[in-house]
């Protein structure tokens, strides 16, 4: 890096007295002694960053090991304890080249670990997770494409903060007279809560009502998903019903947003806050990405931060983004608890993150005014069923007549296309389905929970055509649905296949023998410490392709007697090897 810390400081000042005229930017430029002071306060942290790094470091280094052992989730938590360790250090992280490098690269290796190298960065450096999975199918799914499975299965989508940390307003968008500043002292009555007006307010409307303005129209109109319940939320903890428009800076209301800084969510929360709010954060589920427990979090964490600052929703909001400690040291160097007093001394994107969602609630609060006219999307609506441990996405849109993507949409905490193992889970599922979910799942034994089918009866048929079109036998339908009226519309349950049935007694007698299923699959039983990788290579096929039949990544541990579908037509598959000798 060539432009050393002072010389930032003076361009960001520079840049600062081009933001707005001098009669109206209210914010005050640093003196000469504080810039000489910031070197010397470089210099000092300069061991301190070195620090930082060893700590990080060696978290990364453990997270490596772990990995390497199959050890998944402790991997995960050492990865996240690195992200934290420079992120909660109490440092402005963005204006220490050192510690700003080394973190990008920190989070770049992180990423190439959770997620396979075949999925590519999008555009503009925003990093984030993305699943190659298809909408769900009552049979088993086969396809070409290879497997791209990671720590994660979620979708995720780069959060609108990593192109906020690059915006730069236009000269006409920083054009603010004093009549715009008297109106916005006026549209401020309209809001819930206090602050002071300044034209990098109005300045963020003009780029609204200009080049941003499809961003805009986006957000007001996604936001009638989420803003109904997030006001409740927002009520019940005390936090003024329209800082709700965090969530449009935040995320653009998306519950699978995820930002260059290891953010996830509608609420950005990195690892280490998310869990102080009670997120859990497993290889199962990441509720982070909950809109309900997420949104509790946020609203819990903006009031303990304006709390902190005794009311003053500026400087809580600040905060919210880079964190108290980069806030209480710009407030240490100038003297007063006042947001537009410390703006200079903080970072670039904090300086836009606060007049941003000032200038949104003001535009959501009356978007004719702003020459906004957008009719908001319906409020979300499901229904939520508690569901058995270890439950398949795939069994449960087939019996609620939607699609894996879908669920997943209204889920969005869930990693995996299947509910956590060990314990009952609360599933959202489209309004109106809970009742006949909660009666399939009644009929399915709890150990086809993964090979169920679920099928329609169709105008005219009986259980003799049922079968015949199923594969299977009168007999086995009646026994997997007893007391059913088989009428027209009725959901069925069916058995994975018939050959499955059929052989099921022998599968469990010999827990080495592979059971057909269908033309072109066989079952077969993980034996102890068995992982996809090693079941792959026992029968002659691909980690890739089984890992995706039976959406489980290649090396997570299996439990003991495991069910695993296997490609069938190798010799290895009708005859299964001795497991090499672990080591």
């Amino acid at each position: 890096m060539t432009t050393s810390y002072p010389r930032l400081i003076v361009y960001a000042a520079f840049l600062s007295t081009l933001v707005a005229p001098a009669t109206l930017l209210h914010a005050q430029m640093p003196s000469a002694s504080h810039l000489r002071g910031a070197l010397s306060e470089v210099e000092r942290d300069d061991a301190r960053v070195l620090q930082i790094i060893s700590r990080s470091e060696n978290h990364f280094k453990q997270g490596k090991l772990n990995l390497d052992d199959n050890k998944r989730e402790q991997a995960r938590d050492e990865f996240d304890r690195a992200v934290d360790v420079v992120l909660e250090s109490g440092m402005d992280v963005r204006s220490n080249p050192r510690l700003r490098d080394y973190y990008l690269q920190l989070v770049e290796r992180i990423y190439r670990e959770e997620v396979p190298l075949q999925q590519a960065q999008p555009a503009g450096g925003a990093l984030l997770a993305q699943n190659s999975t298809t909408a769900a199918s009552t049979t088993i799914p086969q396809s070409t494409q290879p497997s791209q499975i990671g720590f994660r299965e979620q979708k995720f989508e780069p959060s609108p903060l990593d192109e906020l940390s690059r915006l730069e307003l236009t000269p006409e968008e920083q054009s603010v007279s004093t009549e715009d500043v008297a109106k916005l002292e006026v549209a401020k009555s309209a809001v819930n809560f206090g602050f002071d007006t300044n034209p990098l307010i109005q300045q963020f409307i003009n780029y609204y009502q200009g080049r941003g303005r499809a961003t805009m129209v986006s957000g007001l109109r996604r936001a009638g998903r989420y803003t109904k319940e997030a006001r409740r939320v927002f009520r019940e903890e005390g936090v003024p019903e329209d800082i709700v428009w965090l969530g449009q800076v935040e995320s653009a209301w998306r519950p699978t947003a995820y930002s260059h800084a290891a953010a996830a969510g509608m609420w950005q929360f990195i690892a280490g806050t998310g869990a102080q709010y009670g997120l859990r954060q497993t290889a199962w589920v990441d509720e982070r990405n909950s809109v309900e427990k997420a949104t509790r979090a946020s609203a819990r964490h903006l009031r303990d931060l304006a709390r902190y600052y005794n009311g003053n929703w500026e400087l809580a909001l600040g905060a919210y983004n880079t964190g108290r400690g980069n806030i209480d040291r710009a407030i240490r160097r100038v003297g007063t608890a006042d947001f537009w007093r410390i703006y200079p001394y903080i970072h670039p994107e904090t300086r836009n993150y606060v007049p941003n969602i000032l200038a949104t609630i003001l535009i959501a609060k009356n978007p004719e005014k702003y020459g906004f006219s957008v009719q908001p999307e319906p409020p979300l609506r499901y229904d939520i069923v508690k569901v058995p441990s270890a439950t398949s996405l795939r069994l449960i849109a087939s019996a609620t007549d939607t699609s894996v993507d879908y669920l997943q949409s209204i889920n969005p905490e869930l990693k995996r296309e299947v509910t956590p193992p060990g314990e009952m889970y609360q599933v959202n599922v489209p309004a109106g389905k809970a009742r006949e979910l909660v009666a399939v799942l009644k009929r399915v034994p709890f150990d086809r929970r993964d090979s169920t089918r679920i099928t329609s009866v169709m105008p005219g048929e009986d259980l003799q055509t049922i079968a015949a079109r199923t594969g299977t036998s009168v007999a086995q339908l009646q026994a997997m649905n007893s007391g059913v009226d088989v009428r027209a519309g009725v959901k069925l349950v069916v058995p994975g296949s018939g050959a499955m049935v059929r052989n099921v007694a022998l599968v469990r007698a010999r827990p080495n023998t592979s059971t057909s299923v269908g033309r072109s699959l066989v079952k077969v039983r993980a034996q102890a410490g068995d992982t996809i990788t090693r079941i792959a290579t026992r029968y002659n096929a691909s980690a890739d392709e089984v890992a995706r039949l039976n959406g489980v990544a290649a090396n997570v541990p299996l439990a003991h007697a495991q069910e695993i579908l296997v490609p069938a037509g190798s010799p290895a598959a009708h005859a299964p090897s001795r497991p090499p000798r672990r080591r």
